[in-house]
């Protein structure tokens, strides 16, 4: 099989969703499938106002369907609501070729946050950019059921993995001795920062990460050490370094940061929501209360192999293999109901002659 991805979230951007999508560049391969990105990279862009490292694509019908037509994917799925994510539904939508949505980020409670949207516009935007979707990947069961409820049809699982062979606990204290509470992740309004650094907490608290809200954030808790963005080995020996993993946001929708503290023996410290409900076991790998203050210092006394062995359970193989069943289910269903639409589109006859040249899974 031959996929296409069409995303706006994409390199030098850290986050969960572009962690997800490399990895699955790493893993499908494995499964037989040919994969390639359509990412910014591919475009012209302008810089997010007041977030300059995401760029925005200028994503035109003509430059997505040259694309399209010189991969000649047998498959193409829409992974964000951004620019390249719109013109490419659109795409989809006029060549009569099915299509798999996912979704990532609760854009309708951001909004909310920063901007003061009613989240009920944006979730009216949202159910139209998913309407036509053959399939809308979720990441948990509680997003599931709280998406359903409000109107998003032909939902489908796909949950998250890590990797063990980096995040483990190492003997490294980077911090000090005593009682470190760390968090990892985008430094932005949304993702609830001064609720942990607000948080009464007797002990160290660390952020590991970059973003508009970090200098901010540093003028106002001179206290707490910020350590700016950290990746790879550098990265996983933060987390090891620390005591609690505490997670303040509210609008997630997985957190894969999770995931890597617990890999790397910390419990984890969350509200009892969307995200932490699903990859924490309370009581057991982690705290979860509306008190966060109180889960963090409770979550000190759990037993660290216990968050190892939870994240144990999540592997990226089985994320790549949920994906591609879901693309598998989704493309048989659409060729029942409509024919062999992506094998019969002009893009599919296109000569082989015009093939992209792929370099590490990105179309040039």
């Amino acid at each position: 099989m031959r996929l296409l991805i069409a995303t706006d979230a994409w390199h030098p951007q850290v986050n969960g969703v572009v962690t997800t999508l490399a990895r699955m560049h790493d893993e499908l391969p494995q499964l037989g499938v040919e994969v390639a990105y359509l990412t910014p990279e591919n475009f012209k862009t302008l810089p997010m106002p007041g977030y300059s490292t995401i760029r925005l694509a200028l994503a035109t019908a003509s430059r997505i369907a040259s694309h399209v037509e010189a991969f000649r994917p047998d498959w193409i799925h829409i992974a964000t609501e951004g620019p390249i994510g719109w013109s490419a539904r659109r795409f989809c939508l006029r060549t009569l070729r099915p299509f798999t949505t996912s979704y990532h980020t609760k854009f309708p409670e951001y909004a909310n946050r920063i901007a003061a949207l009613p989240s009920s516009w944006v979730y009216a935007l949202e159910r139209l950019f998913h309407k036509n979707s053959s399939g809308v990947m979720v990441a948990t069961a509680s997003l599931e059921d709280d998406l359903r409820t409000r109107g998003f049809h032909r939902l489908m699982r796909w949950s998250r993995g890590v990797d063990l062979s980096i995040f483990h606990p190492r003997p490294v204290r980077h911090f000090g001795d005593g009682p470190v509470f760390l968090y990892v992740g985008r430094v932005s309004r949304e993702k609830n920062i001064e609720a942990f650094l607000d948080a009464d907490i007797r002990g160290r608290k660390v952020v590991v990460g970059d973003g508009p809200h970090l200098q901010s954030l540093r003028r106002r808790y001179r206290d707490v050490w910020f350590t700016g963005a950290k990746c790879g080995v550098d990265l996983a020996e933060q987390y090891a370094s620390a005591d609690v993993f505490v997670f303040p946001s509210r609008t997630d929708t997985f957190g894969l940061v999770m995931l890597e503290a617990m890999a790397s023996g910390l419990p984890v410290a969350a509200y009892p929501v969307t995200g932490p409900i699903d990859v924490v076991e309370n009581g057991a790998s982690g705290i979860l209360s509306e008190d966060l203050g109180k889960a963090a210092q409770a979550a000190l006394l759990l037993d660290r192999a216990a968050a190892r062995s939870r994240a144990a359970k999540f592997a990226w193989s089985q994320s790549a293999r949920q994906f591609l069943e879901n693309i598998q289910t989704a493309k048989s269903q659409a060729e029942n109901a409509h024919g062999r639409g992506a094998d019969s589109s002009a893009a599919r006859a296109a000569p082989h002659s015009q093939y992209a040249s792929i370099t590490q899974g990105h179309i040039t």
